[in-house]
């Protein structure tokens, strides 16, 4: 009923919104010219619908996100959180008639607090901006998305993003400690703690974390940190099936070993990230594994996972000698997902997770689905927590090709969730994979997680139709 509203509003509607959105906001905080908020209608996700918002919004104080919040309530308007953009699953994308309320102003890191090992900071805060002036304090904040010069804490947030050390670190929800969150109706609520422990009430902290800005809009986040570990040193290890570098994965888990990273690049990467950056890396072989360490003895480690590698079939295995040749390895993984897009022009980059144990099987399955579709599908993955990254390749210009790619996405899904895994990892939910979480959760799981959205949300205006 919302959408059939907002579909259907007037001039006068869109006037009114304008009127009193200005009227508690400075003028350059309200940009309603068609040519510029369309810019603003998509995030990095293919195959997945944006309508033309309204209005976008870029407040700068929690005062301003308020008056946004309590102007859509009353008078019925969507509203989609946004930050930089960088998603993958269509949760930033725009509806018709919305507001956009882009957070990428609200940037200040308010406190780092070197005793209680935390941050305290705004949602637009660039990831690896947060990570450089921890570092000046000895510290660490470990979430590093592959997109982290760019992405945003609050996005990181909303999608309860991972990246390359979540193996030994974990994902961003297990270092998000409170928020302040304005609701639906313009209330400001206050969740978690700063403490080390807490463990009173539910924890709504958590409940936010992955939430795609359904349920509140995050204005401030208190951050978790770690000391500053060791550089890390990184291993190459060479192997001449994918099915041997996940053995190798299992045995490097199952010795008890905690490597920072264990990331795993396919044959069709490796060729695409050469012809992108002119790398040197080895396409001979049908998968690179990676591991580092920032052990106080990196070398050891690395050495011992090299015998490893080499038990389960590494036809050659090469560690780093500095810190320069392990970013050197580093920036080649980062730089996967562009250089497979640049491939064919467009990608749909999936995020199935599955147990490690069943990795082996799941790469196999990706590659019988390549070759049913006729597509190109590189796979890059956190093989440490068996998160993997199947891109399909196509030209979106070719309707047949762009039917198969999207056939080819489902079909990995399902292999994932056939091996006891799961439809997202670290991307999120949004527009691309809503029927798939219903298989996921099943009916009463989904029941349940409506109830929840319907507590915090009753107008259904937080991004609706999204995650459900």
């Amino acid at each position: 009923m919302i959408m059939s509203r907002i579909e259907a509003r007037s001039d006068e509607d869109t006037g009114s919104l304008l009127d009193r959105l200005r009227a508690g906001l400075p003028a350059e905080a309200v940009l309603s010219d068609p040519g510029v908020t369309a810019s603003y209608a998509n995030d990095m996700a293919s195959f997945c619908a944006a309508g033309a918002p309204a209005v976008v919004v870029l407040p700068r104080t929690v005062e301003q996100v308020q008056h946004v919040l309590r102007t859509a309530t009353a008078l019925r308007v969507p509203v989609v959180p946004q930050g930089a953009r960088t998603g993958l699953s269509g949760a930033a994308n725009t509806t018709d008639g919305c507001i956009a309320l882009s957070l990428t102003k609200m940037d200040r890191i308010l406190e780092i607090d070197p005793v209680d090992r935390v941050a305290v900071v705004e949602p637009g805060v660039v990831n690896a901006a947060l990570s450089r002036a921890v570092a000046e304090h000895g510290l660490h904040y470990p979430p590093d998305p592959s997109s982290w010069e760019t992405c945003t804490i609050g996005g990181n947030i909303g999608t309860a993003s991972g990246g390359l050390c979540c193996v030994k670190y974990g994902v961003t929800s297990e270092y998000v400690l409170g928020l302040d969150v304005v609701l639906a109706d313009g209330r400001l609520m206050s969740t978690g703690r700063r403490t080390a422990k807490g463990v009173a009430g539910y924890d709504l902290t958590r409940l936010f974390v992955g939430s795609e800005g359904s349920l509140g809009v995050v204005v401030r986040a208190t951050l978790a940190l770690k000391p500053k570990p060791p550089r890390q040193l990184v291993l190459a290890a060479e192997f001449a099936s994918a099915a041997d570098a996940c053995d190798a994965v299992c045995r490097i888990m199952t010795g008890g070993h905690a490597p920072s990273l264990l990331e795993l690049m396919d044959r069709t990467t490796l060729k695409a990230v050469n012809a992108l950056a002119r790398m040197g890396l080895p396409e001979s072989t049908e998968a690179l594994l990676l591991a580092a360490f920032d052990t106080p003895d990196p070398a050891a480690d690395l050495a011992a996972v090299g015998a490893l590698c080499e038990a389960a079939g590494a036809t050659q295995v090469v560690p780093a000698e500095d810190a320069a040749e392990s970013e050197l390895l580093l920036k080649a993984r980062r730089l996967s997902l562009t250089a497979l897009e640049a491939v064919k022009g467009t990608t749909m980059i999936d995020d199935v997770c599955v147990p490690r144990s069943r990795l082996g099987e799941m790469l196999e399955g990706v590659e019988r689905i390549a070759e049913k579709h006729r597509l190109t599908i590189g796979v890059c993955a956190h093989a440490g927590d068996g998160n993997t990254h199947p891109t399909v390749c196509f030209d979106a210009r070719d309707p047949d090709e762009s039917r198969r790619a999207r056939e080819s996405f489902d079909e990995i899904m399902a292999l994932g969730l056939e091996l006891g895994g799961t439809i997202t990892g670290e991307h999120g939910v949004g527009i691309l994979k809503k029927e798939w979480l219903a298989r996921e959760l099943g009916p009463v799981g989904v029941e349940m997680q409506q109830a929840v959205k319907h507590a915090f949300d009753p107008l259904n205006i937080l991004n609706p139709g999204k995650v459900f």
